[in-house]
């Protein structure tokens, strides 16, 4: 009864070291540029989609729900990670660290849930057209939105429950953390969980779709729309061909731009995310876990920057989306149509009234032509065929 210890000694974790002050700067000055310029970007994806109505379609509704998420991991987890950085101390109270770490998970469950919805979506609206009239419409897609983040909204709420502040005291300093309240054995299986329900299976689902709608893009030709092979049965002739030709053309790269950006956008998202998943899998099987504090850096730096390239994709893949922000920016109005030529602008504007006649007789090919990237070589094309087809008028006259 006589072996306790005296009441004044204290059990500590030893001595305290900080942050050196290349680290504090480095990773402060890091985190801080990524966090700011990916806030920036996905508001002005958001403000795109919602003030451009040619822009509503229900893939860019899904883009704006992956931005939601985007913006949530960025304020949530990186604003946080700058002031450990700084301070190496949770200086935002207790009521800070719930609400956090819900958010934080929130943004990143969110984030899987919407790009495998949007998978979902280009699969069904290339790869079995005649359901994607009923079923890749902008309603339902907004519907599919409420129900992703309903769901990850009440997944997350354990976190409220899972997570406090805690008190770790050192031989020559108390410092406060933001941590679990239960024991790291408990907590392990809801990482698991997470690990193949927001991470493999998204990653798994979409290598299986887009490796099929790879077949129907880039291996089979694209079917023909019945009603254009009724249109093309009252109207023969060269002329009719070459604007079926034109349009069929515009389609088809428009499929392929659209699938490639979002391809890039689920590429992107499992391998800078790979790092940290795969950290929290070895740290599990591990007595002590690996904490090198560059290695967490370079983890948490892959995971923002997860969160902020995305509307850089959209800028570089997408020229509906460089002509939204652009024009958001107050940029680029007006530029060069002075210049452009008469044929230039009739070839144009044909196009236009073309593609506009097809969306009001069809209400999903604005699914499908939703993000045309107008390229050079496109234009060129299109100007060449429309000469073509003035030059079968001519021809049809003449002989008349």
């Amino acid at each position: 009864m006589g072996n306790f210890t005296e009441p004044s000694e204290k059990h500590t974790l030893g001595t305290w070291t900080d942050y050196s002050v290349q680290y504090k700067v480095l990773s402060s000055l890091l985190l801080l540029v990524i966090c700011a310029f990916g806030i920036v970007g996905n508001v002005m994806v958001i403000l795109v989609v919602l003030t451009t109505k040619h822009m509503r379609t229900p893939t860019n509704c899904y883009l704006v729900s992956l931005a939601v998420a985007d913006l949530m991991v960025l304020t949530a987890a990186g604003l946080p990670a700058v002031a450990d950085s700084i301070f190496r101390s949770w200086v935002f109270g207790h009521y800070g660290c719930l609400s956090i770490t819900y958010f934080q998970y929130l943004g990143i469950n969110a984030s899987s849930c919407s790009i495998t919805a949007f998978t979902i979506e280009r699969y069904i609206a290339i790869c079995h057209p005649i359901k994607a009239q009923f079923l890749c419409t902008l309603s339902r897609a907004k519907k599919i939105i409420v129900l992703v983040w309903a769901f990850t909204s009440l997944y997350c709420v354990m976190w409220f429950y899972l997570s406090d502040i805690q008190t770790l005291e050192y031989d020559n300093i108390t410092i406060t953390t933001c941590a679990y309240r239960v024991p790291r054995k408990y907590y392990l299986p809801i990482y698991f969980f997470d690990f193949g329900v927001f991470f493999v299976l998204p990653l798994l689902l979409s290598a299986v779709m887009y490796g099929l709608i790879a077949r129907i893009l880039f291996l089979n030709p694209l079917p023909s729309d019945p009603k254009d092979k009724k249109k093309n049965g009252h109207a023969p002739g060269k002329v009719s061909s070459c604007k079926n030709s034109r349009h069929s053309s515009s389609t088809a790269t428009s499929r392929r731009q659209v699938t490639k950006m979002l391809a890039v956008v689920v590429v992107l998202f499992a391998a800078l995310w790979t790092p940290y998943r795969t950290l929290v899998v070895v740290n599990s099987f591990l007595a002590e876990p690996y904490l090198d504090r560059w290695f967490l850096l370079f983890c948490r730096t892959c995971i923002y920057l997860n969160s902020a390239v995305n509307p850089l994709i959209y800028n570089a893949m997408s020229q509906k989306f460089r002509a939204a922000f652009r024009k958001i920016c107050g940029c680029g109005r007006g530029r060069g149509r002075a210049d452009r030529p008469a044929a230039y602008s009739v070839a144009l504007a044909y196009s236009a009234a073309k593609d506009a006649s097809v969306a009001e007789s069809a209400e999903h090919f604005t699914t499908e032509l939703e993000e045309l990237t107008v390229t050079d070589e496109l234009l060129s094309e299109q100007k060449a065929m429309f000469s073509e087809a003035c030059g079968y008028a001519r021809g049809g006259f003449s002989d008349a």
